[in-house]
């Protein structure tokens, strides 16, 4: 695993709060230089966030909002922050993923004083943690107004801190890190027991600061809803993954870039003639089996969604089961969103026919997960078996060998590959998502004490979607038709749109 160093002073002017003050931890911060270079690159390809900094820049509509972000820290990420920046907000980040920061982009953010940050790629999950905790932590000792989320991590540990604070207050029980196997909810139970005693009302107070959160992705959209649902929401929710122009958008064409591009710096493997199985055929995974087949793999997909099944076939796709597909495949990709998708007990098969004598003893599988949390595939089932022996071939690439002599590669831990391995979505689609992502922000400020939001997930409305879409068409030399008067009357809409009612499905 790499190693980190903490930079805790920076040398400082005077100007940059964040250096002078040390609020921030970082890898290196010599790696700021290039890291700008890279920022300034990507700008020109996120004509979305560029448009909305002149359009609200002058405005400032977040002037004094302190927005707490968990992120992937990347270099389209620090376009995002800046963009946030320069609209008002005062700014605190972590990444949401412990591989998925890219140094040189953090680096460059606290040398710019553009936000706190706290990420590193190869995080521990303790470190994880408690980055997530101190990006919730202003100075004076209380929380942000918004919330940046992909994942829901940080709406979770609000959330969680409510209730743990609310149980001390009840009877003096405190959060307890042996009530739990799992690894990572230990360190959410410890950073909450730290919290609690140190401060037992912290996060009630944070949970009536804030006046909304924004949530990038379809895992922490599921915890939003089935909080609603439960009525336990703490604040309104704008879920930014099923907009349009960024379920279609970043969700298919940024994996079926990212996906071949990930598979490639790690394993240099060639894709053409393989056998490749894509778990789940949503937005994600039809652009992984997009990918994969355009490379030239046999692509077969796994679906419990007769819907999306049937669409995988029309497609061309072979749908079928994992465990039928086991013994002849040669990248298995998780993007189901979803949990125990791929078990200890798949990955044995799958090296029992690679072993010597087998029916496949001249290859080697892999196995990846492109969804979201390092849940679909059972990662700790392999590094829990004394038998079974691990290789790091580099880091984020594991050989996992049986006794026998066979074996499979995962990539990144059973995280996210795709930015783990490589550098995630490219920056074009990234602005599409972060463009709505900023108008989330916008709307909820602009509409806190109007009634408009309440404690319940909601979809930013179509007429903003449009907007998305129409701030990056220059960029690619489109030009759009314009309907005449009596062609919008015909089909019952505005000549300026919106174009297609909400429900309709594209």
């Amino acid at each position: 695993m790499q190693t980190t160093k903490t930079v805790q002073k920076g040398v400082g002017n005077g100007s940059n709060p964040v250096l002078e003050s040390g609020d921030y931890r970082v890898a290196d911060l010599s790696l700021a230089d290039w890291g700008r270079k890279d920022i300034n690159v990507s700008e020109f390809e996120m004509p979305g966030l560029m448009e909305l900094r002149k359009e609200y820049g002058p405005r400032k509509p977040l002037q004094g909002m302190r927005v707490a972000g968990s992120l992937h820290m990347t270099v389209q990420t620090a376009v995002l922050i800046e963009t946030l920046q320069e609209l008002g907000a005062e700014l605190r980040w972590c990444s949401c993923n412990i591989f998925s920061t890219q140094d040189h982009a953090a680096a460059a953010v606290v040398k710019a004083g553009s936000a706190h940050v706290f990420a590193w790629k190869g995080e521990s999950l303790q470190d994880y943690w408690q980055c997530t905790d101190r990006v919730l932590t202003w100075p004076d000792g209380e929380g942000p107004h918004l919330v940046v989320d992909d994942g829901g991590d940080i709406t979770l540990l609000i959330h969680e801190g409510f209730k743990a604070e609310k149980m001390f207050e009840a009877d003096g029980t405190l959060p307890d890190p042996d009530s739990t196997k799992n690894a990572e909810f230990k360190c959410v139970l410890q950073t909450l027991r730290d919290s609690v005693q140190r401060d037992p009302t912290r996060f009630q107070r944070m949970a009536n600061r804030v006046i909304g959160v924004s949530e990038e992705t379809t895992t922490g959209v599921n915890r939003l809803v089935q909080m609603a649902r439960d009525g336990t929401l703490l604040f309104p929710a704008i879920n930014v993954n099923d907009s349009v122009t960024k379920s279609k958008f970043d969700n298919t064409y940024g994996c079926r870039h990212s996906l071949p591009d990930g598979l490639a710096r790690a394993t240099d493997m060639m894709l053409a003639g393989k056998v490749c199985v894509v778990c789940g055929f949503g937005d994600v995974g039809k652009g992984c089996a997009e990918a994969l087949r355009a490379a030239g793999a046999r692509v077969f997909v796994t679906e419990v969604d007769p819907i999306c099944a049937l669409q995988a076939c029309m497609q061309g796709y072979t749908v079928t089961t994992l465990e039928e597909a086991l013994t002849e495949a040669d990248v298995v990709v998780t993007a189901t969103g979803n949990r125990d998708i791929v078990m200890k007990e798949h990955m044995a098969r799958m090296a029992e026919a690679r072993r010597p004598g087998g029916s496949r003893p001249a290859s080697v599988p892999v196995v990846c997960n492109i969804g979201h949390f390092d849940n679909e595939i059972d990662w700790e089932g392999l590094v829990q078996d004394p038998s079974i022996r691990r290789e790091t071939i580099k880091p984020q690439v594991d050989r996992f060998i049986w006794p026998h002599g066979g074996s499979v590669v995962v990539l990144a831990e059973a995280r996210l590959m795709n930015l783990g391995c490589a550098t995630g979505h490219p920056s074009f689609v990234m602005s599409c998502s972060f463009t709505n992502q900023t108008l989330a922000q916008i709307e909820l400020v602009t509409h806190h004490d109007t009634g408009k939001y309440q404690n319940s997930v909601y979809v930013l409305p179509k007429h903003l979607d449009e907007k998305v879409a129409r701030l990056h068409l220059p960029k690619l030399g489109a030009k759009l038709t314009h309907l005449t008067d009596s062609q919008a009357k015909y089909i019952g809409v505005d000549k300026e749109g919106p174009f297609k009612p909400a429900a309709y499905r594209y």
